[in-house]
């Protein structure tokens, strides 16, 4: 393969992403779990969501002005360089004997925020290097990366959980982010034609996306149905492992299991959303992947046996792929290169709104309520509204 032709160039960035996110999600993995198992604290995990996803609110607005205007190749560099540092910094601390939780909300924080610039910058930079009719398969193999990368973590995690403290994963995460930005660093990335309106003020620019946003009810809609969909399922995305450890079991093998499966149905269904390609109209594979999410999340609400929770959790994996992949190409076809990466970060706002106010609200409730009635009212929910979206052609273009 010439690593100068479009596909070298992507094989690539992909590779270097997909490093960066190994170390990445083996150390959201082992922080969350510590959480859990040293806690077993609904509102832990609350707090912990929140600090994790509040702010990339904060900096998503202004984020997408910088990808719109600056190197984006840069961004990705630097954001993962940022959350690397701050990684090294709480595993010297905990080395030094200092094992505070906060510390570990701290670091989520910065996380957070390092996110916030990277992942809309991610997904603006694809139609730079991608021509427009490889987009869905480009983007499926990315999410199949991706899942691979969470697939092989929670064991690795758990692995250094059981026979190590959690400073040696967060040791892996620094070695992978320099491995990650040192391979991203030896890519061209080809410019995209920036507007007139480029030398703009950061709140002009902001302004601008958010009159793009207001004029375009395409965008609008698909922005609140995100909106609502990440809500009612922040269940099933945060408060699994505290089902896990109370239903089953605390042990760290089962959390592991259970995080291996739902990637695992994320491998496979980033292969099948890349090698299918969905259909014509994208987002109706969006919807279809809805209504089949909802109805999985009643499945696990009703799974009494560890193995009856496994397979649910192997299904719902399978349908994230084929929900989050039409959303990103729908966006890359349709929105104006100068303008993907303040629609990206508009999006990535929704979901750091949506996923931590669907945690206040179920949060506290899974300390009152068992996490699988939660799942159930939910899911149902998410059925109902992807049904509804479908019937009444609310994506018509």
């Amino acid at each position: 393969m010439d690593l100068n032709t479009w596909k070298g160039k992507t094989f690539r960035f992909l590779t270097a992403q997909t490093i960066s996110l190994f170390g990445s999600s083996l150390v959201q993995y082992a922080i969350v779990w510590y959480i859990t198992l040293t806690t077993s604290s609904g509102k832990m995990l609350t707090i912990s969501t929140l600090c994790g996803f509040l702010p990339q609110i904060i900096i998503s607005l202004f984020a997408g002005v910088w990808i719109d205007r600056y190197d984006r190749k840069f961004l990705i560099m630097l954001s993962d360089g940022a959350i690397a540092c701050s990684t090294l910094l709480l595993s010297l601390t905990f080395l030094a004997g200092h094992k505070n939780i906060w510390f570990l909300f701290a670091v989520l924080i910065i996380r957070s925020a390092g996110t916030g610039i990277q992942t809309p910058a991610v997904n603006a930079i694809f139609p730079q290097l991608v021509p427009k009719e490889h987009l869905m398969k480009m983007n499926g193999l990315n999410s199949t990366l991706s899942s691979f990368m969470m697939f092989l973590s929670p064991a690795a995690g758990g692995a250094i959980l059981s026979a190590a403290p959690l400073e040696a994963a967060l040791f892996i995460d620094v070695i992978t982010a320099i491995i990650g930005i040192s391979l991203t660093s030896t890519i061209k990335i080809p410019p995209y034609t920036k507007s007139s309106a480029d030398k703009e003020s950061g709140l002009h620019k902001i302004a601008g996306g958010i009159f793009y946003l207001r004029n375009n009810a395409f965008i609008r809609k698909l922005l609140v149905f995100q909106i609502i969909i990440l809500f009612l399922i922040s269940p099933s995305a945060f408060l699994t492992p505290l089902m896990v450890s109370r239903t089953f079991g605390p042990e760290v093998w089962r959390l592991t299991v259970s995080e291996m499966t739902y990637s695992l149905g994320m491998v496979l269904g980033g292969i099948l959303i890349a090698s299918w390609g969905g259909f014509k109209h994208h987002l109706h594979t969006t919807l279809l992947a809805g209504g089949v999410y909802g109805t999985i999340m009643i499945g696990l609400g009703t799974a009494h046996v560890f193995i009856g929770y496994l397979i649910m959790n192997t299904m719902i994996g399978v349908t994230s792929p084929c929900y989050n992949t039409p959303i990103n190409v729908t966006i890359q076809e349709k929105v104006e290169p100068d303008m993907h990466g303040r629609i990206f970060s508009f999006m990535q706002i929704s979901t750091s709104c949506a996923l931590p106010l669907g945690m206040i609200f179920f949060g506290p409730l899974a300390d009152h309520i068992p996490v699988q009635y939660l799942l159930i009212g939910a899911g149902t929910l998410v059925l109902t509204i992807s049904v509804c979206f479908k019937l009444f052609n609310c994506f018509k273009e």
